[in-house]
């Protein structure tokens, strides 16, 4: 018989940090559907698309993201999308912070956002890993 040990080791479940940034994209990808509004004021007006659907193809994007990252099979390919999702939002970001008057949030907290965004997006490539 196998020891409740041996097998932890063989199916380890999903690393806390990973199933921490899953929740986080997780929350962000419904708040696209529950209150999308909120994100339609960051697509900037050159975007292609109309707000709406931008901002409702990120949060699918989130969602996706967000259950790929976690299954080790599938964490890598999560690992791309949310990479280039981040990638393809910053722009939005930095509409805001430009225009933080429009916005419900004090101008110093959609500028501190930018640098952060770097920092997410390592943090989502060591995420991706698919070994711990």
């Amino acid at each position: 018989m196998t020891s409740p040990r041996a097998v932890r080791q063989e199916a380890p479940g999903v690393p806390w940090p990973v199933l921490a940034l899953s929740a986080m994209f997780a929350f962000t990808g419904v708040t696209h559907f529950v209150k999308p509004a909120l994100f339609d004021a960051l697509v900037p007006g050159w975007v292609p698309l109309p707000a709406r659907t931008a901002g409702l193809l990120a949060g699918a994007a989130e969602l996706a993201g967000a259950a790929g990252l976690l299954h080790p099979a599938t964490r890598p390919a999560a690992r791309v999308g949310l990479l280039a999702l981040l990638v393809a939002v910053f722009p939005g970001n930095l509409h805001m912070a430009q225009n933080a008057a429009q916005f419900p949030v004090p101008a110093w907290v959609a500028w501190a956002r930018l640098p952060l965004q770097p920092l997410l997006m390592w943090v989502v490539w060591r995420a991706g890993r698919t070994r711990p």
